[in-house]
């Protein structure tokens, strides 16, 4: 079954980079926008990540929670947040619980090549807790824009 906007956004649970638990619902009240991501430190993820960190003041700015979602564990994405000075949330989904939950583990084609893997899409989640939009197409040279118009903010 497939997230359509409008639908209540899954409970999440999992470890941050620095150990905490942290839960979906501790954000209740504030705009959320959760990005799930292949993996850290990798090209296109780093110039996603970069991105939102240059922009993170101007998200903030307009009410918004940037949080973070891959399979990589706790300790890497420590790493990942320390060597590119990351300031949101990354939480580690190493079992892929919550990456399957929001239905973005997927086959992938790369170079004719078959895999699964996180399909990169960021789910923008409203006070209430709802799923407002849904970003299929992410930029991740621009995904902070994309993050902005998509809210109309």
């Amino acid at each position: 079954m497939e997230l359509q906007p409008g639908a209540k956004a899954p409970a999440i649970k999992a470890k941050d980079q620095n150990g905490n638990t942290v839960s979906l619902s501790d954000y209740k009240g504030q705009k959320v926008a959760l990005f799930f991501y292949p993996e850290d430190d990798t090209p296109t993820c780093t110039v996603e990540a970069c991105n939102l960190r240059d922009n993170y003041a101007l998200l903030k700015q307009k009410g918004i929670t940037v949080i973070g979602i891959s399979p990589d564990d706790v300790t890497k994405h420590k790493k990942f947040e320390e060597k590119f000075s990351l300031p949101f949330t990354m939480l580690a989904d190493p079992n892929k619980k919550i990456i399957e939950t929001y239905g973005v583990w997927a086959e992938k084609n790369l170079y004719g090549h078959k895999f699964m893997g996180v399909k990169r899409t960021t789910f923008l989640i409203d006070e209430k807790g709802d799923i407002f939009h849904i970003i299929k197409g992410v930029r991740s040279k621009n995904h902070a824009q994309q993050i902005l118009d998509n809210w109309k903010l």
